[in-house]
């Protein structure tokens, strides 16, 4: 039986998760408003949120998982008049290419991405029983959510609304009875996409669109809603709002909310013109080192983007690529000479690297249960990795202990790193393309590299130690690190 826990933003606290209906967890997180490419802070989300749906999925829940995409907004239209496309135009435009970077981070894709668009109908028969049921008000074919109807608005973030009413005012001729009042449904203007609906042509409001899209898919009442934190207020607290209001029942039982990724001491968005866009990204780097940097912070801390933490991040990386792709090596070299590594057999160093391979899932499963602390799960593959180099002593030769010790550490790392997403490469070709995207930023290329390697080679060989010794030097100051066994000497870009 499970002991997971959630830190719920509507309670502040940890609380133990039991699901609405037994085998199956329902999940809404927020998508993007898709009228520009995104930048790296818009995936902190998709990247989190995968690894908690992958986690249910390893305890063996259906997961339900609806990830949309917001199709019509503002920010859609007035970027569709400036590149004079239509609005859909523009909108299916970006989420091919969200779904494009998404496909390149490497993530699951959701069960269902809804568009609000295509859930009109649903819009208005959700703003028709908030009317209907007294929360909603019609002025002028604009509709909007009454907030005094509204039973504890400001419970998601415990905002005081006193507070809130006496900052803000309503202007002469504003159609809003109350400053909080929220539009719904907001009448068509000239140029502009719209929809027949009983107030008249318009479009949805922002908030309710999510409401209606969650309600299609999880129903009434559903487990977990996500986003980020700028979505707390109003977006989310708005939408239980009106979903409560139009239903009578609870609406999401946990909020989940990430952080934001900060670029220097602000957080990184378009408003602020300080992005880094997810393209340019994974194009000078890949989905793999986006995933470790975000996993590697607490989803409720704020993250860093910087240089030294890309740098960080690859570094890792390559520990862990660099120990699978030895344990590859010996099980191949085991291979050969006859010996088949067996998963239930006698490993190495049982003191150490036995006691922590018998023991990793359950580290694994306490870091997972305390409100998916990913930092633990990777600091857990980090110790495993250590055990393992540990056993790797020179002049050692093939033996069934090693290639035991070997598979099991590739497997376990992909098993560990299936829950974040991550570890699924070939480690020999992802440690080429580390030190290839390390080599194009020190402007060097690898065939230069590998001849200069060669002819340290060919010097050692002459016992013209010298000339070697120089060869190395020179790398060295490259960033080049050269190791020589009675192989060979391989080399890479220094992490």
């Amino acid at each position: 039986m499970s002991n997971l826990k959630i830190y719920n933003t509507m309670t502040q606290k940890k609380e133990s998760f039991t699901p609405l209906h037994a085998g199956q967890v329902g999940m809404y997180v927020c998508g993007p408003t898709v009228y520009n490419l995104v930048h790296v802070g818009n995936f902190r989300g998709p990247i989190f949120f995968n690894f908690v749906r992958n986690y249910f999925e390893h305890l063996g829940f259906k997961v339900v998982y609806i990830y949309n995409y917001t199709d019509v907004d503002d920010k859609i239209i007035n970027s569709a008049n400036e590149t004079k496309i239509s609005p859909f135009e523009l909108a299916d435009k970006f989420v091919a290419e969200f779904e494009k970077d998404f496909k390149n981070v490497g993530l699951k894709p959701a069960t269902v991405n809804p568009r609000v668009t295509t859930h009109i109908k649903e819009i208005i028969e959700m703003i028709e029983r908030i009317v209907r049921h007294g929360a909603g008000y019609v002025v002028d074919g604009e509709v909007f959510c009454r907030i005094e109807k509204i039973k504890d608005y400001g419970k998601l973030s415990h905002k005081n609304i006193d507070e809130l009413v006496a900052g803000s005012r309503v202007e002469i001729g504003e159609k809003k009875k109350n400053p909080l009042d929220f539009t719904l449904w907001k009448p068509a203007k000239a140029g502009e996409p719209f929809w027949d609906s009983p107030w008249g042509k318009g479009r949805p409001g922002w908030h309710i669109e999510c409401s209606a899209m969650a309600k299609k898919y999880l129903g009434d009442t559903f487990d977990i809603h996500g986003g980020g934190i700028d979505l707390i207020f109003p977006h989310h607290e708005n939408e239980i709002a009106q979903s409560e209001s139009a239903s009578d029942k609870p609406f999401a039982r946990v909020w989940m909310h990430n952080n934001f990724i900060n670029m220097g001491k602000e957080k990184m968005s378009k408003s602020l013109g300080n992005i880094f866009t997810a393209r340019n990204f994974l194009e000078h780097y890949n989905g793999e080192v986006l995933k470790f940097l975000i996993l590697s912070s607490h989803y409720r801390s704020p993250t860093d983007f910087s240089d030294s933490v890309i740098n960080h991040s690859i570094g890792g990386l390559a520990r862990i690529y660099s120990a699978m792709a030895q344990a590859e090596k010996w099980i191949a070299k085991s291979l050969n000479t006859g010996i088949k590594p067996d998963p239930k057999g006698e490993v190495l160093d049982l003191k150490n690297f036995g006691e922590k391979i018998n023991g990793i899932w359950k580290s694994i499963t306490i870091a997972c249960e305390d409100d998916f602390n990913s930092p633990e799960v990777v600091a857990e593959i980090f110790n495993l990795v250590r055990a393992y180099n540990n056993l790797l002593k020179p002049g050692m030769k093939p033996n069934q202990e090693l290639a035991n010790s070997s598979q099991k550490l590739l497997s376990l790392i992909k098993e560990i790193g299936g829950l974040l997403g991550m570890f699924q490469h070939s480690p020999q070709e992802f440690l080429l393309q580390l030190d290839d995207l390390l080599l194009r930023d020190k402007k060097l290329k690898r065939e230069e590299i590998q001849g200069r390697v060669q002819e340290r080679w060919g010097a050692r060989q002459n016992k013209d130690f010298k000339t070697s010794d120089q060869i190395r030097d020179e790398l060295a100051k490259l960033g080049i690190e050269v190791r020589d066994s009675q192989e060979g000497t391989e080399w890479e870009v220094k992490k």
